[in-house]
């Protein structure tokens, strides 16, 4: 019990001289100290979730699964429920990095900071220090951790041929979800694979530049995802993750955050991408 006690008043401490930097305003924006500059984003621990990202004062940050591009796709009224997270000059708290931390010019013209390379937000109704509400909001929006080993982004897929397809790979314009890594590099899964079987890759790696297998130690997922859904097996002597018994690979030709482009190549619905509507791989 002492030793509870000692931890959450130095926790308490820390909070304290934080916020003596850094505060958040009644609309839950980010206030920089006058003088330095600079606000403070630090670690805390949810009973739930684990380790989150917070402000100073303690109020939670989060992440958009529809951010997978350099941008926000949260815009106009959703900035009401959804405040931007912004400060000049962050000022890290143990654990993180400060070189994870970004600032990004929004397409409204609103400066906005970003971890790993997601846009961070605040939710309107967290009303205490601590408060988690928005936490997995209609399947978009998580809570922002430091040790996501994936994500689950929500996005127009676009082919390698240009055009737009929707989420059964008929032409067309519409949203799909899919699991992408911490970076935002889509997952897929190959049409003629089996359960835990990669009918794909060359035992000499020889094609694994096409479509690279996806090597990830798992750590924290979105809560949408389920871990018993995830294993992995040997390739070739190497360790490729599986969801649904489905083999994960990258497409080499996805170059930057947020395409999708495998999705038509060599024609749509080979390479399917991976998300929680996918049936289990079949035997």
């Amino acid at each position: 019990m002492m030793k509870k006690t000692i931890k959450e008043t130095a926790y308490l401490l820390m909070a304290f001289i934080f916020s003596l930097q850094s505060c958040s305003n009644d609309d839950g924006e980010a206030l920089v100290d006058s003088e330095t500059n600079a606000s403070v984003v630090q670690l805390s621990n949810d009973s739930t979730l684990g380790s989150i990202l917070t402000d100073a004062s303690g109020k939670t940050l989060y992440f958009f699964s529809k951010d997978t591009k350099d941008t926000s796709k949260c815009l106009d009224g959703c900035i009401d429920v959804w405040p931007i997270f912004y400060s000049p000059n962050v000022v890290v708290g143990t654990g993180l990095s400060t070189s994870d931390f970004e600032t990004i010019t929004r397409s409204d013209g609103e400066l906005q900071t970003t971890y790993k390379g997601w846009p961070l937000y605040y939710f309107a109704s967290d009303n205490a220090a601590g408060d988690t509400n928005g936490e997995d909001i209609n399947n978009v929006w998580y809570v922002a951790k430091p040790d996501y080993s994936l994500m689950y982004a929500k996005s127009q897929l676009v082919g390698h041929d240009g055009n737009n397809y929707t989420s059964n790979y008929t032409l067309g314009d519409g949203e799909t979800s899919y699991i992408v890594n911490v970076n935002g590099k889509t997952l897929y899964t190959f049409a003629n694979d089996t359960n835990n079987n990669n009918n794909f890759t060359n035992s000499d790696f020889s094609n694994n530049s096409v479509w690279p297998i996806v090597e990830i130690t798992l750590d924290q997922i979105p809560s949408i995802l389920e871990n018993s859904d995830f294993g992995t097996i040997d390739v070739h002597g190497r360790n490729q993750l599986t969801y649904k018994g489905w083999p994960l690979y990258y497409f080499g030709q996805d170059v930057a955050r947020g395409d999708n482009k495998g999705i038509s190549f060599p024609a749509p619905g080979v390479w399917p991408i991976a998300n929680v509507n996918i049936a289990i791989a079949p035997n």
